[in-house]
């Protein structure tokens, strides 16, 4: 009886120091990321645009199911 009594103890414990460190790492984690917010603010990122022209793609797209069909085909025969 005394081993199990141990047991729990050990577990309890080890739960304990895991529970508090995932709930340290979170209040650690939303600080973090105020500061990071606040940072933002002072420091704005620059943010480029990007123009490009529109693609047809299905052509492409048409083009790899008839390949991969005429795939298929030869390997069945």
């Amino acid at each position: 009886m005394n081993n199990l009594e141990n047991g729990i103890a050990l577990l309890a414990i080890g739960m304990g120091f895991v529970l508090s460190f995932l709930c340290l790492l979170i209040i650690g984690m939303s600080i973090m990321s105020k500061v990071v917010q606040y940072l933002n603010k002072i420091f704005p990122e620059a943010v480029e645009e990007v123009t490009s022209t529109a693609k047809k793609v299905s052509s492409n797209i048409d083009e790899a199911i008839a390949v991969a069909i005429a795939a298929i085909m030869a390997k069945r025969n």
